[in-house]
């Protein structure tokens, strides 16, 4: 298995599975043997998301890819749906915004720039309503707070108890969902 360790200002080590790659983030205090340590003392954890990552690769091999015509039919139910919710929620959250933007991403759910603009991908329309709106929340929310701050996630989970649950959601079954992206 390939490991990736990543140094940086942090506090503590953390593990994550990305591309049947593990990632380790590490303090740049961190030395060979704690992370070591750290490993073998997560070995379960360790293995047990390894195989899920992997599980997850291989029922990506046989799923549908969408056509162009079922993109842009996505494209164009996501701007019926998603500035409606937008409309919704701004006003609970207490902010203003400019442009909604809809595109076919394969990364991200949505974003937010600094002038406001927002950003969601058409992609959603695949989700269930509530994380449709659990995106919306959180992009509505960096017009508070552009980061991912304790103050942030108060803010969202404010306006979106349930939050967390939908987060989840779309964590487990998003890269299904853009796997139908192709290649």
């Amino acid at each position: 298995m390939e490991i990736n360790v990543i140094r940086s200002n942090r506090k503590t080590i953390a593990a994550e599975i990305r591309q049947n790659k593990l990632i380790i983030r590490a303090p740049w205090y961190a030395t060979n043997e704690d992370i070591n340590r750290f490993l073998r003392d997560h070995q379960k954890w360790i293995d047990t998301h390894l195989a899920k990552a992997q599980a997850r690769e291989k029922a990506k091999e046989g799923i549908h890819k969408l056509t162009q015509e079922e993109i842009q039919a996505l494209a164009n139910r996501a701007c019926e749906v998603i500035p409606a919710r937008v409309a919704h929620y701004a006003p609970l959250i207490g902010v203003t915004y400019g442009r909604i933007t809809i595109r076919c991403q394969r990364s991200r759910w949505g974003s937010c720039s600094s002038k406001g603009n927002l950003n969601f991908n058409c992609l959603l329309m695949l989700t269930p309503p509530e994380v449709i709106d659990s995106v919306v929340v959180h992009e509505l929310c960096h017009r508070k707070e552009m980061n991912h701050s304790d103050r942030f996630y108060a803010e969202v989970l404010r306006v979106f108890p349930d939050y967390w649950a939908q987060h989840q959601w779309l964590k487990e079954n998003g890269d299904m969902l853009l796997a139908m992206l192709g290649e």
